[in-house]
């Protein structure tokens, strides 16, 4: 699923990107952020070093900044640190910092190939339209319930290799932030309602979207609960330099393709005006001045605050 450049869960410890010739202090940050971490838990250099699979003159070279993190061997050190989500995301943030690697090259081995692709390319689409009948689309998608519908899917792989799934689908979220493209999401009505964590990640799923409709270029369009829509998510980029101005990217079962034929985006583009049509109208400005789509879900959020066992926080 075609699973924001603000921190995903906030921190009290921003990182604010460095000038030109700054990648070997963030090294240095880096390395004094673990070693902070190791020391602080009370774990020895021996201990660290077999998480890492490696020696303790790596992990000591690792923390004064001397060599460079693999984005695998953060993810496991952190996960045995048992760090929080804020502290994650300060350590990712110096990771990037430090690094000159595409996303899909730092999540290489949990990233299917046709993935790889797609992730590059939305990168430096001016436009991007997805549509989605059975879950949120990716570049939506809360932690949370990322998680959730990953687990489901990718039954072969370890929790670490889930948590590292789930962080690069939230990392290429950052698209939707500063100068992000034009984004148009199309979900149907049934996958709002489809539970795929607990009722209180369900509802904050829900006010996600609702969140995201009020930045600059995000439509989120709800199709209405007894349109039959195609059983195919479907992902349209356009581009406004290259060879190529388009693209569509259609996911099956077990893979993916991509259209690229003259002929075959030219109904992908007339499917998406059919499924825009049949969408809720937003009559803001018009005569009722009501937005059908938010309403849809807002009534979604309130299905599930109402599942919500009480005593626990929505």
């Amino acid at each position: 699923m075609p699973a924001a450049r603000q921190q995903p869960f906030g921190s009290d410890a921003s990182v604010f990107p460095l000038q030109a010739g700054g990648d070997h202090l963030s090294g240095r940050m880096l390395g004094e952020e673990l070693r902070d971490h190791r020391v602080r838990r009370g774990y020895t250099l021996a201990e660290a070093a077999r998480v890492i699979r490696g020696s303790t003159s790596k992990v000591s070279r690792l923390e004064r900044g001397e060599s460079p993190v693999k984005y695998r061997d953060l993810v496991d050190l952190a996960r045995f640190y048992n760090v929080s989500r804020a502290e994650q995301v300060h350590l990712d943030q110096l990771y990037q910092q430090t690094s000159n690697e595409d996303l899909h090259a730092r999540f290489a081995d949990v990233t299917p190939h046709y993935l790889k692709r797609l992730i590059r390319l939305e990168r430096t689409a001016s436009w991007i339209t997805v549509y989605e009948h059975r879950v949120m689309p990716g570049l939506l998608q809360t932690e949370d319930y990322a998680r959730a519908v990953t687990r489901l899917i990718e039954i072969d792989l370890s929790d670490g290799d889930i948590d590292r799934v789930v962080q690069q689908r939230i990392q290429r979220q950052e698209i939707l932030q500063s100068a992000p493209p034009g984004f148009v999401a199309l979900i149907h009505e049934s996958a709002l309602y489809t539970q795929y964590c607990d009722p209180a990640a369900m509802a904050e799923q829900i006010r996600h979207l609702i969140r995201l409709r009020g930045r600059p270029k995000v439509n989120v369009w709800v199709l209405p609960m007894e349109y039959i829509a195609p059983p195919t998510s479907i992902f349209h980029m356009k581009f406004d330099d290259g060879e190529h101005k388009e693209l569509a990217y259609a996911e099956h079962a077990d893979g993916a393709h991509y259209i690229t034929n003259r002929s075959q985006l030219d109904r992908t583009r007339k499917m998406f005006v059919r499924l825009r049509d049949a969408a809720y109208e937003d009559d803001r400005g018009g005569a009722s001045e009501t937005d059908r789509n938010l309403e849809a879900l807002e009534a979604a959020l309130s299905h599930w605050e109402k599942l919500v066992p009480a005593g626990r926080p929505e």
